[in-house]
């Protein structure tokens, strides 16, 4: 079986709650994570909820890096979709872990766009 992509579904838990409130810190930490895992960012778009909370995605050539925020909680979930051979989405999951001073993080793996046979992807 081939797959275009691997789709990361990470829970990061006990993270620091004032990063988690910071929507210019979750951005630039977001675009840190997708160079870190090889990806090439194209565009972010990130939103600061009242009176707390973080949303935002980094769309990369490779697909997409979304995260949503709970700081209240010390809680964030964050979907990490690449594309292709050349990015690792643990990576970009593990670093995200680190940087948010989280103490416990799970995830699970998606294989996306299941093919028979081997897919030719151009640009990836």
């Amino acid at each position: 079986m081939n797959a275009l992509g691997r789709h990361i579904l990470a829970e990061i838990y006990e993270c620091d709650s004032e990063i988690l409130n910071n929507c210019s810190l979750i951005e630039k930490i977001m675009v840190e994570s997708a160079l870190e895992a090889g990806a090439e960012v194209r565009e972010v778009a990130f939103h600061k909820f009242s009176p707390q909370g973080v949303s935002g995605v980094v769309v990369i050539s490779e697909s997409h890096l979304a995260i949503h925020t709970w700081p209240e909680l010390g809680y964030a979930a964050v979907d990490v979709f690449t594309c292709g051979e050349r990015v690792n989405p643990w990576d970009a999951c593990n670093y995200l872990t680190e940087k948010f001073n989280a103490k416990h993080m799970t995830a699970t793996e998606v294989k996306r766009g299941i093919f028979e046979e081997p897919v030719k992807v151009a640009n990836l």
